[in-house]
Protein backbone atom coordinates (compact mmCIF):
# COMPACT_ATOMS: atom_id res chain seq x y z
CA UNK A 1 0.00 0.00 0.00
CA UNK A 2 1.28 3.29 -0.74
CA UNK A 3 -0.08 6.95 -0.05
CA UNK A 4 -0.45 9.13 -3.72
CA UNK A 5 -2.34 12.26 -4.47
CA UNK A 6 -4.12 12.00 -1.01
CA UNK A 7 -5.89 8.71 -1.39
CA UNK A 8 -4.54 5.27 -0.73
CA UNK A 9 -3.35 3.54 -3.61
CA UNK A 10 -4.01 0.08 -3.33
CA UNK A 11 -1.25 -2.76 -2.94
CA UNK A 12 -1.96 -6.17 -1.53
CA UNK A 13 0.64 -7.68 0.62
CA UNK A 14 1.57 -10.74 -0.81
CA UNK A 15 1.02 -13.99 1.75
CA UNK A 16 2.53 -17.31 1.19
CA UNK A 17 1.65 -20.22 3.61
CA UNK A 18 2.81 -23.46 4.36
CA UNK A 19 2.56 -26.23 7.50
CA UNK A 20 5.53 -28.29 8.46
CA UNK A 21 4.64 -31.87 9.03
CA UNK A 22 4.84 -31.30 12.45
CA UNK A 23 2.04 -28.19 12.35
CA UNK A 24 4.27 -25.16 12.31
CA UNK A 25 2.09 -22.85 10.53
CA UNK A 26 4.76 -20.48 7.90
CA UNK A 27 3.68 -17.18 6.59
CA UNK A 28 5.99 -15.57 3.99
CA UNK A 29 5.63 -12.52 2.70
CA UNK A 30 8.33 -11.34 0.18
CA UNK A 31 9.20 -7.41 -0.78
CA UNK A 32 12.61 -6.54 -2.20
CA UNK A 33 12.49 -2.30 -1.19
CA UNK A 34 14.68 -2.77 1.40
CA UNK A 35 17.71 -5.16 2.22
CA UNK A 36 16.26 -6.43 5.23
CA UNK A 37 14.61 -9.50 6.61
CA UNK A 38 12.40 -9.89 9.66
CA UNK A 39 11.43 -13.55 11.76
CA UNK A 40 8.88 -12.99 13.87
CA UNK A 41 7.28 -15.97 15.94
CA UNK A 42 3.82 -16.20 17.96
CA UNK A 43 3.65 -18.98 20.56
CA UNK A 44 -0.43 -19.30 21.13
CA UNK A 45 0.22 -19.21 24.86
CA UNK A 46 -0.13 -16.49 27.34
CA UNK A 47 -0.91 -15.67 31.00
CA UNK A 48 -4.18 -16.68 30.02
CA UNK A 49 -3.22 -20.24 30.22
CA UNK A 50 -1.54 -20.51 32.99
CA UNK A 51 -3.18 -22.46 35.96
CA UNK A 52 -3.97 -20.74 39.82
CA UNK A 53 -0.51 -20.63 41.72
CA UNK A 54 1.38 -20.54 38.98
CA UNK A 55 1.03 -17.05 37.20
CA UNK A 56 3.99 -15.14 35.28
CA UNK A 57 5.20 -18.62 33.22
CA UNK A 58 4.49 -17.04 30.08
CA UNK A 59 6.58 -13.86 30.90
CA UNK A 60 9.09 -15.68 32.39
CA UNK A 61 9.73 -17.73 29.34
CA UNK A 62 10.13 -14.50 27.38
CA UNK A 63 13.52 -14.56 29.18
CA UNK A 64 14.17 -17.63 29.71
CA UNK A 65 14.38 -17.96 25.72
CA UNK A 66 17.18 -15.26 25.76
CA UNK A 67 18.84 -17.64 28.34
CA UNK A 68 20.37 -20.33 25.82
CA UNK A 69 19.61 -23.71 24.28
CA UNK A 70 21.71 -26.65 23.08
CA UNK A 71 23.79 -25.05 20.75
CA UNK A 72 23.87 -21.62 21.95
CA UNK A 73 25.19 -19.87 25.30
CA UNK A 74 23.82 -17.61 27.66
CA UNK A 75 22.84 -14.30 25.53
CA UNK A 76 24.48 -15.56 22.89
CA UNK A 77 21.37 -15.19 21.11
CA UNK A 78 21.56 -11.46 21.72
CA UNK A 79 25.32 -10.98 20.63
CA UNK A 80 24.82 -13.27 17.42
CA UNK A 81 21.83 -11.12 16.15
CA UNK A 82 23.79 -7.67 16.82
CA UNK A 83 26.93 -8.75 15.48
CA UNK A 84 25.19 -9.40 12.47
CA UNK A 85 23.69 -5.87 12.34
CA UNK A 86 20.34 -7.19 13.58
CA UNK A 87 17.98 -6.36 16.18
CA UNK A 88 15.79 -8.19 17.95
CA UNK A 89 13.24 -8.92 21.49
CA UNK A 90 9.91 -10.50 23.00
CA UNK A 91 6.89 -9.36 24.07
CA UNK A 92 4.56 -11.49 26.64
CA UNK A 93 0.49 -10.72 26.06
CA UNK A 94 -2.65 -12.31 27.47
CA UNK A 95 -3.50 -14.41 24.72
CA UNK A 96 0.43 -14.95 23.19
CA UNK A 97 4.07 -14.51 23.05
CA UNK A 98 6.46 -13.69 20.44
CA UNK A 99 9.97 -13.45 20.05
CA UNK A 100 11.20 -11.49 16.55
CA UNK A 101 14.62 -10.49 15.04
CA UNK A 102 15.02 -7.82 12.18
CA UNK A 103 18.58 -8.94 10.16
CA UNK A 104 20.06 -7.72 7.21
CA UNK A 105 18.79 -10.12 4.04
CA UNK A 106 22.12 -12.27 3.98
CA UNK A 107 21.41 -13.00 7.76
CA UNK A 108 18.23 -15.04 7.45
CA UNK A 109 19.58 -18.77 7.77
CA UNK A 110 20.94 -17.05 11.52
CA UNK A 111 18.08 -15.76 12.58
CA UNK A 112 15.90 -19.22 11.63
CA UNK A 113 18.55 -21.36 13.31
CA UNK A 114 18.52 -19.24 16.53
CA UNK A 115 14.63 -19.80 16.69
CA UNK A 116 14.92 -23.65 15.63
CA UNK A 117 17.46 -24.27 18.16
CA UNK A 118 15.63 -22.79 21.49
CA UNK A 119 12.03 -24.07 20.32
CA UNK A 120 13.60 -27.45 19.73
CA UNK A 121 16.90 -27.64 22.31
CA UNK A 122 15.99 -25.24 25.03
CA UNK A 123 15.49 -28.13 27.61
CA UNK A 124 19.02 -29.84 27.84
CA UNK A 125 20.28 -26.19 28.41
CA UNK A 126 18.12 -25.24 30.93
CA UNK A 127 19.18 -25.17 34.99
CA UNK A 128 18.28 -24.50 37.74
CA UNK A 129 20.73 -21.17 38.01
CA UNK A 130 19.30 -20.34 35.23
CA UNK A 131 16.23 -20.02 36.71
CA UNK A 132 16.84 -18.81 39.56
CA UNK A 133 18.52 -15.77 37.84
CA UNK A 134 15.61 -14.95 36.05
CA UNK A 135 13.11 -15.19 38.32
CA UNK A 136 15.08 -12.74 40.24
CA UNK A 137 15.47 -10.60 36.75
CA UNK A 138 11.59 -10.56 36.54
CA UNK A 139 10.93 -9.85 40.30
CA UNK A 140 13.23 -6.57 39.90
CA UNK A 141 11.19 -5.94 36.51
CA UNK A 142 8.43 -6.11 38.82
CA UNK A 143 9.53 -4.16 41.51
CA UNK A 144 10.94 -1.40 39.01
CA UNK A 145 7.99 -1.52 36.32
CA UNK A 146 4.89 -2.13 38.52
CA UNK A 147 5.48 -1.85 41.81
CA UNK A 148 7.27 1.58 41.72
CA UNK A 149 6.60 2.52 38.58
CA UNK A 150 3.61 5.56 38.91
CA UNK A 151 0.78 3.79 37.60
CA UNK A 152 2.64 0.95 36.85
CA UNK A 153 -0.14 -1.12 38.60
CA UNK A 154 -2.53 -0.19 36.04
CA UNK A 155 -2.49 -3.31 33.88
CA UNK A 156 -3.21 -6.14 36.87
CA UNK A 157 -5.63 -3.97 38.71
CA UNK A 158 -7.69 -3.17 35.78
CA UNK A 159 -7.80 -7.01 34.92
CA UNK A 160 -8.54 -7.55 38.45
CA UNK A 161 -11.45 -5.23 38.39
CA UNK A 162 -13.19 -6.56 35.12
CA UNK A 163 -12.83 -10.31 35.16
CA UNK A 164 -14.65 -12.54 37.60
CA UNK A 165 -12.09 -14.30 39.49
CA UNK A 166 -12.30 -17.43 37.42
CA UNK A 167 -11.68 -15.97 34.09
CA UNK A 168 -8.32 -16.67 32.81
CA UNK A 169 -7.70 -12.93 31.82
CA UNK A 170 -8.44 -11.92 35.51
CA UNK A 171 -4.61 -12.64 37.08
CA UNK A 172 -1.61 -10.29 36.55
CA UNK A 173 0.37 -10.69 32.95
CA UNK A 174 3.88 -10.65 35.03
CA UNK A 175 2.48 -13.00 37.64
CA UNK A 176 3.32 -12.14 41.40
CA UNK A 177 5.52 -12.92 43.80
CA UNK A 178 4.67 -15.88 45.39
CA UNK A 179 4.30 -17.62 42.29
CA UNK A 180 7.01 -16.71 40.92
CA UNK A 181 9.19 -18.20 43.82
CA UNK A 182 7.53 -21.40 43.91
CA UNK A 183 7.80 -22.06 39.84
CA UNK A 184 10.24 -25.02 40.26
CA UNK A 185 12.58 -26.49 37.29
CA UNK A 186 9.81 -29.10 36.94
CA UNK A 187 7.36 -26.97 36.41
CA UNK A 188 8.97 -24.41 34.05
CA UNK A 189 9.74 -27.70 31.72
CA UNK A 190 6.25 -28.44 31.90
CA UNK A 191 4.87 -25.30 30.84
CA UNK A 192 7.78 -25.08 28.08
CA UNK A 193 6.80 -28.53 26.31
CA UNK A 194 2.88 -28.28 26.38
CA UNK A 195 3.10 -24.87 24.79
CA UNK A 196 6.63 -24.09 23.04
CA UNK A 197 6.00 -26.42 20.13
CA UNK A 198 5.63 -26.23 16.69
CA UNK A 199 1.87 -26.63 16.65
CA UNK A 200 0.91 -24.66 19.07
CA UNK A 201 3.35 -21.35 16.52
CA UNK A 202 2.96 -19.58 13.72
CA UNK A 203 6.24 -18.37 11.81
CA UNK A 204 6.19 -15.63 9.68
CA UNK A 205 8.86 -13.70 7.62
CA UNK A 206 8.81 -10.64 5.75
CA UNK A 207 11.32 -8.74 3.65
CA UNK A 208 13.86 -9.16 1.05
CA UNK A 209 14.67 -12.92 0.73
CA UNK A 210 13.63 -15.57 -1.65
CA UNK A 211 10.68 -17.66 -0.91
CA UNK A 212 12.25 -20.87 -2.24
CA UNK A 213 15.02 -20.21 -0.32
CA UNK A 214 13.46 -19.24 2.66
CA UNK A 215 10.63 -22.45 2.79
CA UNK A 216 14.25 -24.93 2.58
CA UNK A 217 15.66 -23.32 5.29
CA UNK A 218 12.40 -23.34 7.52
CA UNK A 219 11.90 -27.22 6.48
CA UNK A 220 15.76 -27.94 7.60
CA UNK A 221 15.79 -26.25 11.16
CA UNK A 222 11.93 -26.63 11.89
CA UNK A 223 11.33 -29.86 10.18
CA UNK A 224 12.85 -32.40 13.26
CA UNK A 225 11.16 -30.62 15.68
CA UNK A 226 8.50 -33.13 16.96
CA UNK A 227 4.85 -31.60 17.77
CA UNK A 228 3.76 -31.61 21.37
CA UNK A 229 1.26 -33.55 23.07
CA UNK A 230 -1.56 -31.68 23.12
CA UNK A 231 -3.13 -28.37 25.46
CA UNK A 232 -5.16 -28.19 27.96
CA UNK A 233 -8.04 -26.22 26.57
CA UNK A 234 -9.09 -22.89 28.25
CA UNK A 235 -11.37 -22.83 30.77
CA UNK A 236 -15.01 -20.90 29.05
CA UNK A 237 -14.03 -17.17 27.86
CA UNK A 238 -16.95 -15.82 27.57
CA UNK A 239 -18.98 -12.73 29.62
CA UNK A 240 -22.61 -11.04 28.96
CA UNK A 241 -21.50 -7.54 26.59
CA UNK A 242 -21.59 -5.68 30.04
CA UNK A 243 -20.39 -5.54 33.27
CA UNK A 244 -23.92 -4.91 34.76
CA UNK A 245 -23.26 -2.19 36.75
CA UNK A 246 -20.37 0.54 37.39
CA UNK A 247 -17.45 -1.44 38.56
CA UNK A 248 -15.06 1.80 40.38
CA UNK A 249 -11.65 1.27 42.46
CA UNK A 250 -9.47 4.09 43.63
CA UNK A 251 -5.83 3.30 44.42
CA UNK A 252 -3.70 5.43 46.31
CA UNK A 253 -0.25 5.42 44.79
CA UNK A 254 2.94 7.48 44.70
CA UNK A 255 1.97 9.48 41.59
CA UNK A 256 1.50 13.15 41.48
CA UNK A 257 -1.57 13.58 39.22
CA UNK A 258 -4.71 11.74 39.74
CA UNK A 259 -5.32 9.64 36.91
CA UNK A 260 -8.49 8.00 35.33
CA UNK A 261 -8.62 4.64 33.63
CA UNK A 262 -12.08 4.25 32.38
CA UNK A 263 -12.80 0.59 30.75
CA UNK A 264 -15.91 -0.56 28.76
CA UNK A 265 -16.43 -4.59 27.69
CA UNK A 266 -16.02 -4.46 23.91
CA UNK A 267 -16.54 -6.96 20.96
CA UNK A 268 -13.95 -9.24 20.58
CA UNK A 269 -10.97 -8.11 18.03
CA UNK A 270 -11.35 -9.40 14.77
CA UNK A 271 -15.30 -9.77 15.23
CA UNK A 272 -17.33 -7.09 12.89
CA UNK A 273 -18.01 -5.16 15.94
CA UNK A 274 -14.58 -4.75 16.96
CA UNK A 275 -14.14 -1.91 14.14
CA UNK A 276 -16.88 -0.40 14.94
CA UNK A 277 -15.51 -0.32 18.44
CA UNK A 278 -12.15 0.92 17.64
CA UNK A 279 -13.55 3.49 15.03
CA UNK A 280 -15.57 4.73 18.22
CA UNK A 281 -11.87 4.84 20.48
CA UNK A 282 -10.34 6.51 18.07
CA UNK A 283 -12.88 9.27 17.81
CA UNK A 284 -13.07 9.54 21.65
CA UNK A 285 -9.19 9.73 22.12
CA UNK A 286 -6.90 9.24 18.98
CA UNK A 287 -4.44 12.10 18.66
CA UNK A 288 -4.94 15.84 18.89
CA UNK A 289 -7.98 16.09 17.17
CA UNK A 290 -10.05 13.58 19.43
CA UNK A 291 -12.90 14.78 21.54
CA UNK A 292 -11.14 13.93 24.77
CA UNK A 293 -8.06 15.85 23.93
CA UNK A 294 -10.29 18.75 22.35
CA UNK A 295 -12.67 19.30 25.45
CA UNK A 296 -10.42 18.07 28.04
CA UNK A 297 -7.13 19.41 27.29
CA UNK A 298 -7.27 22.07 25.30
CA UNK A 299 -10.76 24.03 25.27
CA UNK A 300 -11.53 23.19 29.79
CA UNK A 301 -7.84 22.61 30.64
CA UNK A 302 -9.50 20.13 32.76
CA UNK A 303 -6.73 17.07 31.43
CA UNK A 304 -3.03 17.30 31.29
CA UNK A 305 -3.27 14.69 28.54
CA UNK A 306 -6.23 12.28 27.12
CA UNK A 307 -6.90 9.16 24.93
CA UNK A 308 -8.43 6.15 24.32
CA UNK A 309 -7.13 2.51 22.89
CA UNK A 310 -8.72 -1.14 22.89
CA UNK A 311 -6.59 -3.96 24.65
CA UNK A 312 -7.32 -6.07 21.23
CA UNK A 313 -8.14 -9.26 22.70
CA UNK A 314 -9.51 -12.01 20.56
CA UNK A 315 -11.10 -14.33 22.99
CA UNK A 316 -14.03 -13.81 25.10
CA UNK A 317 -14.40 -10.24 25.45
CA UNK A 318 -12.16 -7.04 24.30
CA UNK A 319 -11.85 -3.45 25.97
CA UNK A 320 -12.28 0.01 25.53
CA UNK A 321 -9.91 2.36 27.58
CA UNK A 322 -10.44 5.96 28.22
CA UNK A 323 -6.82 7.60 29.96
CA UNK A 324 -7.16 10.82 31.60
CA UNK A 325 -4.29 12.48 33.53
CA UNK A 326 -5.64 15.60 35.91
CA UNK A 327 -3.59 18.76 35.33
CA UNK A 328 -2.20 19.74 38.85
CA UNK A 329 -5.23 22.18 39.87
CA UNK A 330 -7.53 19.86 39.15
CA UNK A 331 -9.30 17.52 42.31
CA UNK A 332 -10.05 13.96 41.85
CA UNK A 333 -13.47 14.73 42.11
CA UNK A 334 -13.46 17.34 39.33
CA UNK A 335 -11.54 14.66 36.99
CA UNK A 336 -13.95 11.93 37.48
CA UNK A 337 -17.16 14.32 36.94
CA UNK A 338 -15.60 15.94 33.88
CA UNK A 339 -14.58 12.52 32.22
CA UNK A 340 -18.25 11.25 33.01
CA UNK A 341 -19.80 14.14 31.27
CA UNK A 342 -18.10 13.66 28.09
CA UNK A 343 -18.45 9.85 28.16
CA UNK A 344 -22.09 10.46 28.96
CA UNK A 345 -22.44 13.04 26.39
CA UNK A 346 -21.40 11.09 23.68
CA UNK A 347 -23.58 8.11 24.95
CA UNK A 348 -26.37 10.12 24.68
CA UNK A 349 -25.97 11.98 21.56
CA UNK A 350 -23.80 9.69 19.75
CA UNK A 351 -21.19 10.92 17.25
CA UNK A 352 -21.59 12.86 14.07
CA UNK A 353 -20.43 11.58 10.57
CA UNK A 354 -17.92 13.43 10.25
CA UNK A 355 -16.05 12.36 13.09
CA UNK A 356 -16.26 8.73 11.95
CA UNK A 357 -14.95 9.64 8.81
CA UNK A 358 -11.61 11.48 10.72
CA UNK A 359 -10.99 8.50 12.97
CA UNK A 360 -11.65 5.82 9.81
CA UNK A 361 -8.67 7.75 7.76
CA UNK A 362 -6.51 8.25 11.00
CA UNK A 363 -6.36 4.44 11.63
CA UNK A 364 -6.14 3.73 7.76
CA UNK A 365 -2.76 6.32 7.87
CA UNK A 366 -1.47 4.13 10.68
CA UNK A 367 -2.30 0.87 9.24
CA UNK A 368 -0.31 1.91 5.90
CA UNK A 369 3.05 3.30 7.40
CA UNK A 370 3.14 0.54 9.86
CA UNK A 371 3.14 -1.48 6.86
CA UNK A 372 6.34 -0.36 5.24
CA UNK A 373 8.11 -1.78 8.11
CA UNK A 374 9.29 -5.52 7.72
CA UNK A 375 9.34 -6.15 11.12
CA UNK A 376 5.28 -5.12 11.67
CA UNK A 377 4.49 -6.96 8.43
CA UNK A 378 5.38 -9.61 9.99
CA UNK A 379 4.17 -9.25 13.21
CA UNK A 380 0.84 -8.48 12.07
CA UNK A 381 0.74 -12.05 9.67
CA UNK A 382 2.02 -13.77 12.56
CA UNK A 383 -1.20 -12.39 14.71
CA UNK A 384 -3.88 -13.23 12.04
CA UNK A 385 -2.39 -16.28 11.74
CA UNK A 386 -2.36 -17.62 15.43
CA UNK A 387 -5.79 -15.63 16.30
CA UNK A 388 -8.00 -16.91 12.90
CA UNK A 389 -5.95 -19.24 11.12
CA UNK A 390 -5.83 -16.53 8.19
CA UNK A 391 -2.60 -14.50 7.31
CA UNK A 392 -4.33 -12.89 4.29
CA UNK A 393 -6.60 -11.00 6.86
CA UNK A 394 -4.19 -8.61 7.24
CA UNK A 395 -4.95 -7.44 3.34
CA UNK A 396 -8.63 -6.92 4.47
CA UNK A 397 -7.86 -4.18 7.36
CA UNK A 398 -8.79 -1.21 5.60
CA UNK A 399 -11.82 -2.71 3.53
CA UNK A 400 -13.23 -3.93 7.10
CA UNK A 401 -12.43 -0.27 8.61
CA UNK A 402 -13.57 1.71 5.52
CA UNK A 403 -17.24 -0.32 6.34
CA UNK A 404 -17.68 1.27 9.13
CA UNK A 405 -21.04 3.58 9.39
CA UNK A 406 -21.93 6.37 11.41
CA UNK A 407 -25.17 4.31 12.06
CA UNK A 408 -22.83 1.43 13.36
CA UNK A 409 -20.75 3.37 15.46
CA UNK A 410 -23.83 4.92 17.25
CA UNK A 411 -25.60 1.59 17.83
CA UNK A 412 -22.14 0.26 19.68
CA UNK A 413 -21.80 3.20 21.66
CA UNK A 414 -25.62 2.66 22.65
CA UNK A 415 -25.18 -0.72 23.68
CA UNK A 416 -21.28 -0.41 25.18
CA UNK A 417 -21.10 2.95 26.54
CA UNK A 418 -24.02 3.25 29.47
CA UNK A 419 -23.21 3.14 32.93
CA UNK A 420 -24.20 -0.36 32.90
CA UNK A 421 -21.11 -0.85 31.47
CA UNK A 422 -18.52 1.18 33.04
CA UNK A 423 -15.55 0.23 35.47
CA UNK A 424 -13.46 2.98 36.92
CA UNK A 425 -9.64 2.56 38.26
CA UNK A 426 -8.63 5.85 39.51
CA UNK A 427 -5.20 6.85 41.04
CA UNK A 428 -4.67 9.21 43.36
CA UNK A 429 -1.98 10.78 45.02
CA UNK A 430 -1.53 9.32 48.42
CA UNK A 431 -0.96 12.16 50.45
CA UNK A 432 -2.61 16.16 49.54
CA UNK A 433 -6.33 14.68 48.37
CA UNK A 434 -9.20 14.04 50.94
CA UNK A 435 -8.56 10.54 50.62
CA UNK A 436 -11.59 9.22 52.41
CA UNK A 437 -14.55 11.28 50.76
CA UNK A 438 -12.91 10.22 47.46
CA UNK A 439 -13.06 6.19 48.43
CA UNK A 440 -16.58 6.95 49.45
CA UNK A 441 -17.54 8.70 46.51
CA UNK A 442 -16.21 5.52 44.40
CA UNK A 443 -18.13 3.00 46.58
CA UNK A 444 -14.76 1.59 48.10
CA UNK A 445 -14.62 2.72 51.67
Amino acid sequence: MALHGGQFTRMRIPVETFHLDNGLFVTLSEDHTAPIVAVNLWYHVGSANERAGRTGFAHLFEHMLFQGSAHVGVNEHFELIQRAGGTLNGSTWLERTNYFETVPSNELALALWLEADRMGELLPAMTQEKLDNQRDVVKNERRWAVDNQPYGTMLEKMQELVFPPSHPFQHSLIGSMEDLSAASLDDIAQFFTTYYTPDNAVLSIAGDFDSEEARKLVTKYFGPIPKGKGKPPLPPMNLPPVFGGWLREVVQDNVSLPRLFMAFRSPIFGSEEYYDASVASAILGMRKGSRLHRSLVRERQIAADAGAFTFDLAKGTDLMVVDVTARPEVSVAQLEEEVDREIELVYREGVAESEVKRAIALIETDLVVSLQSAGERADRLSMFATYFNQPGLINEQADRYRSVTTERVNDLISERLGEDNRASLLYVPKEGVETESVLAAAGTG
